[in-house]
Parts: structure tokens; C-alpha cells; sequence
């Protein structure tokens, strides 16, 4: 039995407000759909205020909210920029009254689609082609930066060359995995321009908690679950009412055409027979910019061996982080959620999942109240997302005696 309250730190423009309270907010980041890329996420917070006080914020400042983990450190949860302020009476006594701070803040990415480019690429991997568009946007110019300014009264002190006046670049995959073709001159918003590259590269954009763009490759998610394994987590810890699976027939593919090329103008098509039998055509066209053809013929394999069968999907599962049976190891892992972070359910009832389900987090939902915090997890199933691990991502450490003397070649997509 583990005791937890959340202590909240809000900040607005890099300065924390503490006189005002917190009393409801709802944080929703990541995505909804598989086949989609992410959008930005966004939070919506009410701040209660008895001393008729400006809070200090403005259309367009930054914000940052950050919850304190079992350790007593203060974990970023949620970065983004204010695009809506509301300012409300609430309750009125004889001598004073309160009033509600209503604000909505949006992620790094609802930048993207505001910012334009001509978009000229070389010939390039998915990563670099993506970390190529996102530095253009992402880092200040030398005309931006304020003339007096001196790397004596730079903020941060511990601000680099290579870092400095980023705004909001984050971790990106690069190279990346697959060759991209160049591109010529043509305008476009920044956000379609990013997610099609991603969409080429089998990848995902996503936001940090720091609400910093970041770019997963391929075989990010693969890697990640070889180094650092599952967070076990237990559904008996979950709220019973609401835990819901699906399996549906829209997540099947069995018929596919990859466009590829500098203007998608080849394509190589695949079909599953027996799947088509089972459940009919269910087809799709997906456009990449692939560079090779090859790369694209093994993409449509791809999509086919994982996805010509439905596959059940976790579209809601609702942790109550002030649950005393939660330990603090994985109410600390539920605090710093992210996307592609590897989840194994555990004690789920027998007609939903007969052992563990095993899966990647795609999007959640943080809710809360005074005193109260809980979160809501979406997850995928571990065959929609891996991608077999090259040969040297494989860790130098691992010896072929310590493999599963049964593994099989053909499924030995990780090795770990």
C-alpha cells in the first residue's frame, strides 16, 4: 500500500505561478488511430484565484505542467503554448470573492501546419529529410536573436552552440531507415510535408513532455523494447468500469498499393489471398516518396504479415494514480507516459486477453481534480509497430549461446 497525492507546479513563461490553485485539468496527447500521424495535444487547466491577482499570461506563452513523481521530483507532464484565456467570477462572499482562471494551452505540433515551405530536399534519409524541414522551423535565425544579446547573460547558463535558440526541436531518429527521393520547389504546410515523410519512412512524429517535436523510426520501438523491456503493469490497479478492447474489421489490411518516387509516380501492389477470402478486399493506397523500389515492395510485405489479421487494440484503460495497491515504481512509469513506451497488461479478465497483453502506448489522457490525478492509456498491439531490428542494432553484449536455442530466424525480429 503506497500513499500519493499530486503536488502541482505550474510555470508560464519559464516563471512558476503558486497563488493561484489547481483545480481541474485535462491533458490529452499522442493519437487516436494507427494509421495516422500525431497531432498536437493540448491542455485545458482552470486556475482558482482568491486574491483578485493577474495571473501573468498572454496569447502565446509557453507553458509547462509538471506533477511531482514518489520520488518528490517534479516530472514535466505537458509543454505547449496558450491559445485561449478565460477570466470568470466563481463564488462571491461578503468581503471577497473567487475567481477561475480558464486556459488552454496546444502542443509544439500546432505549429506545423501554421508554418509554410517551399520544402527542397536532397535525396536523403527519413530522418534527415525530417530533421532538415523541422531545423528550419524549429531554431531561431541569427536576424532573430536580439542584438545585445551576450552569451554572459544567455538562458540557460549550460546552453551550447548546437542547441542554442532551438525552439522545440526535439529527439530525432536519424538517418532514419529508408531512402527518400529529392524534392523539388512547391509550397506546403509544414505539418503535411513532416508526417508524409514519416508515413514514408514507417515512422512517427510525436511531442515530448517538454513539448519538443520528436521523430521515431522504424525500428525505434523495436529497439527500445530490446534495451529497456515492458512496464508490467496489472488491470487489476485499473478502474474495472470502462476497460475496453476492440478488434475491428477497419484495421485490416489485405490488399496494398505503395506509391513511391519523388512524386509517387510508381507503385507495386500485394495482396493476401486467404485474408481476402476471410474478410473480404480490404484495401488501401499509401503514398510515400521512397527512393527505391525495393524498399517499397518490402513495405507492402510489411504491412501485410502484420495486418492481414485484426488484432485486438486497448482503446481505454484508466489508472487512478492516488490508488493506494499502485506501487510507486509503476505510478512513477504512468507519470512519465510517452509515446511508443512498451506496456504488458497483466490479470486481465480470460475472454479479453488469455496471458499478458503486450503493446506500445499511442495516446493518452491525464485527468484531474483537487487531490485527485488519473490517466487513461490507449494502446496498440506489439505486431502493428515492430519492425525487424537490423544487424547492428543488436547489443555489442549479446552472445549467440544466450538466445533462445528454439528461436527460429524467420521470427527473430528482436533479439534482447
Amino acid at each position: 500500500m503506497t500513499q500519493w497525492s499530486p503536488v502541482w507546479k505550474v510555470e508560464i513563461d519559464g516563471v512558476a505561478y503558486t497563488t493561484a490553485v489547481l483545480a481541474n485539468l485535462t491533458i490529452r496527447s499522442g493519437r487516436t488511430n494507427i494509421y495516422e500521424q500525431a497531432q498536437a495535444g493540448y491542455v485545458n487547466l482552470q486556475l482558482l484565484d482568491v486574491n483578485q491577482t493577474a495571473v501573468p499570461v498572454n496569447i502565446n506563452s509557453t507553458i509547462s505542467i509538471s506533477v511531482k513523481d514518489t520520488s518528490n521530483a517534479f516530472v514535466a507532464i505537458f509543454g505547449g503554448n496558450v491559445v485561449d484565456i478565460g477570466l470568470e467570477v466563481r463564488d462571491v462572499g461578503t468581503t471577497m470573492f473567487t475567481q477561475t482562471y480558464n486556459i488552454t494551452a496546444l502542443g509544439a505540433l500546432a505549429r506545423l501546419p501554421k508554418a509554410l515551405t517551399t520544402g527542397v530536399l536532397s535525396q536523403d534519409f527519413d530522418g534527415d529529410q525530417i530533421e532538415t524541414i523541422l531545423s528550419q522551423v524549429l531554431y531561431n535565425t541569427w536576424a532573430q536573436v536580439a542584438g545585445a544579446l551576450t552569451w554572459a547573460t544567455y538562458l540557460p547558463a549550460n546552453t551550447t552552440w548546437a542547441n542554442a535558440e532551438n525552439n522545440g526541436l526535439g529527439e530525432i531518429d536519424t538517418p532514419g531507415n529508408y531512402e527518400l527521393a529529392a524534392r523539388s520547389s512547391s509550397r506546403t504546410d509544414v505539418y503535411s510535408l513532416v508526417s508524409a515523410l514519416a508515413t514514408s519512412g514507417l515512422g512517427y512524429i510525436y511531442e515530448d513532455a517538454q513539448g519538443r517535436i520528436g521523430y521515431a523510426d522504424s525500428t525505434h520501438r523495436t529497439n527500445y523494447l530490446a534495451t529497456n523491456g515492458y512496464v508490467d503493469l496489472d488491470a487489476n490497479h485499473a478502474r474495472a468500469a470502462g476497460l475496453q478492447i476492440q478488434t475491428r474489421v477497419g484495421d485490416v489490411r489485405n490488399s496494398l498499393a505503395i506509391k513511391y518516387g519523388n512524386n509517387s509516380q510508381h507503385e507495386v501492389v500485394d495482396s493476401d489471398p486467404t485474408s481476402i477470402t476471410q474478410y473480404g478486399e480490404l484495401a488501401q493506397i499509401i503514398t510515400t516518396t521512397l527512393q527505391h523500389s525495393a524498399d517499397a515492395t518490402a513495405q507492402a510485405a510489411f504491412y501485410l504479415s502484420l495486418r492481414k489479421q485484426p488484432q485486438p487494440i486497448f482503446s481505454e484503460i484508466t489508472f487512478d494514480l492516488i490508488n493506494p495497491d499502485i506501487d510507486n515504481a509503476d505510478r512513477d512509469k504512468l507519470i512519465k507516459i510517452f509515446m511508443g513506451e512498451a506496456i504488458a497488461l497483466n490479470n486481465l479478465p480470460l475472454n479479453m486477453s488469455s496471458s499478458a497483453f503486450q503493446g506500445f502506448v499511442e495516446g493518452w489522457s491525464f485527468q484531474a481534480s483537487y487531490n485527485r490525478l488519473s490517466i487513461t492509456l490507449l494502446l496498440s498491439p506489439l505486431a502493428y509497430s515492430l519492425q525487424a531490428m537490423r544487424y547492428n542494432d543488436v547489443p555489442i553484449t549479446e552472445t549467440y549461446n544466450s538466445v533462445s536455442p528454439t528461436l527460429e530466424w524467420q521470427y527473430a525480429t528482436i533479439v534482447a
